[in-house]
């Protein structure tokens, strides 16, 4: 968990690229890059996930990066990695391989932890989770495109909002981000941050992810 004297518990980083360079990786995404559909974490075997393919839960496409933008991350990332490191009060250590996600129209991706299995009953209301990914410990989500309530003449998407189940602001409405290009969203990988993308309704998301372990102090 974040400290508790924050304003919220996630951490929002602005400019982590610059728009130009949000626009060039989206760019690259949608008209160079061959995708892949998405898996969801099955069970672990050993220390490893067992992925699968199930568009009930989960409906987006995995893209490649250039090695340039691959580059360019993680020397930002870098830069960034010591803010990220006093708010959540850990120490990074070893990342997963970054993925560029794209939702197109009628994509999503359902109520979910990054590093657990929801178990719910025969009614399907969640009764518990099972950790599956232990060594994710915090979640990285940048942002390469707007959501549509920003003014954007680059690539952007309408619906797509990022959803945070169990987060809740002061009038007790259900946190939900509104993102604009280069806007990198840092939160634990536990259930307490389950959280979904809601199905997008026209546009173009992409966001770069990963996952990271640490040692939480």
């Amino acid at each position: 968990m974040a400290n508790q004297y924050y304003d919220y518990p996630y951490l929002i980083i602005k400019d982590f690229f610059s728009k130009s360079t949000c626009y060039d990786i989206s760019e690259y995404a949608y008209n160079t890059s061959e995708g892949e559909k998405a898996k969801v974490k099955t069970r672990v075997l050993g220390s490893v996930v067992d992925p699968s393919v199930d568009e009930s839960i989960r409906k987006t496409v995995i893209h490649k990066l250039s090695d340039l933008h691959v580059k360019m991350y993680e020397e930002n990332f870098k830069a960034f990695q010591p803010h990220i490191e006093r708010f959540f009060n850990v120490a990074l250590t070893t990342s997963t391989t970054l993925q560029a996600l794209e939702y197109t129209k009628g994509s999503f991706y359902i109520k979910h932890a990054d590093d657990s299995n929801e178990l719910v009953d025969a009614d399907g209301k969640t009764v518990g989770f099972v950790q599956v990914a232990p060594q994710r410990k915090i979640t990285t989500v940048l942002f390469t495109t707007s959501h549509k309530t920003h003014s954007s003449k680059d690539y952007s998407f309408s619906g797509g909002e990022l959803i945070f189940n169990y987060l809740f602001d002061a009038e007790g409405k259900q946190i939900k981000l509104y993102p604009q290009a280069g806007d990198m969203v840092v939160f634990p990988s536990n259930p307490i941050y389950s959280h979904e993308v809601l199905h997008v309704e026209d546009g173009y998301r992409l966001t770069l992810v990963q996952w990271h372990n640490a040692i939480i102090d």
